[in-house]
């Protein structure tokens, strides 16, 4: 099993101060050279030099730091800590000190095809907002971890595709999440994306899928289903609308006594009514000049 390695936290020292005191000891020992050359003897010289080792020893240890900015300090492969403290700043110059951005990235993940939970071909990508939340995680706990999160993000989108359809239809529970439906989606793939880059020490700002169509070998296919299905939706309300218009109209006629009609009349009404209510063009009307039963 992998250990995990958790970050801890730096506390260097000012590099102001440190900068100032190496700075005047190196400043102090070449003057003491200028002005006092043969003061002390060899045992002068020597102390003169370990000023000046001691001064340079002190500015060796100077790093500075942006904001949202961390340093990750480690001494003979040992990990000490992690600094986030911004500005210049003074550890033990011993410690090999590497820089990492805090600040929020953008991931643009490349357009992957891969099939839906119907097993239809579609085009899928995604925009990624993530940043490093564990410094010692991300060093030391994966080999790249900037490869390491878009390696994971493909792999996130990719089974994000498998485990949705496309959109709705018929053999889909009514309800049931799709990646077209929007929140829904965007939250199982930013759950997918934190529990893999959580090995990494990475945590996801935001998520949002960037590109989502057929693949072009369907795409047409699918269109025409689409309108189909939007066509019989279409006719369904209509269809639901009209009985209810020719209910209406026979219940005002009998309530009112306008006209009495029998069982066969009444069929031929209902049948005229719904011939015009459903139809998609305009109907040509044919007036009647005799009697009703002509």
């Amino acid at each position: 099993m992998q250990h995990t390695t958790r970050e801890i936290e730096l506390r260097s020292t000012n590099g102001y101060l440190a900068a100032a005191l190496g700075i005047v000891l190196i400043a102090l020992t070449v003057i003491s050279f200028i002005t006092m050359a043969g003061a002390g003897g060899i045992l002068g010289i020597v102390l003169r030099v370990l000023l000046i080792a001691i001064g340079a020893f002190i500015m060796a240890g100077l790093y500075m730091l942006q904001p949202n900015e961390a340093a990750i300090l480690t001494l003979f492969g040992h990990y000490v800590g992690s600094d986030r403290s911004d500005g210049l700043r003074w550890a033990n110059p011993f410690y090999v000190k590497r820089k990492m951005s805090l600040r929020a990235r953008n991931l643009n993940a490349p357009t992957l095809k891969v099939n839906d939970k119907r097993g239809n071909p579609v085009e899928i990508s995604a925009v990624v907002v993530w940043r490093v939340d564990d410094t010692a995680q991300a060093v030391f706990d994966v080999d790249d971890y900037e490869n390491y999160v878009k390696v994971q993000a493909e792999a996130a989108l990719r089974h994000l595709a498998t485990q949705f359809a496309y959109d709705e239809g018929e053999d889909l529970a009514p309800g049931e999440t799709t990646l077209r439906s929007g929140e829904a989606a965007i939250g199982a793939l930013k759950r997918e994306l934190q529990e893999r880059f959580d090995a990494a020490g990475v945590i996801v700002e935001d998520a949002k899928l960037s590109h989502l169509a057929y693949a072009p070998e369907i795409a047409q296919v699918m269109l025409r289903r689409q309108q189909a299905e939007a066509i019989i939706s279409a006719r369904s309300k209509i269809v639901l609308g009209a009985v209810s218009m020719v209910e209406a109209a026979l219940k005002g006629l009998s309530e009112r006594e306008i006209v009495h009609l029998d069982d066969e009349r009444k069929a031929a009404m209902v049948s005229n009514l719904l011939v015009v209510l459903c139809s998609d063009k305009d109907t040509q009307p044919i007036v009647n000049t005799g009697t009703l039963y002509a």
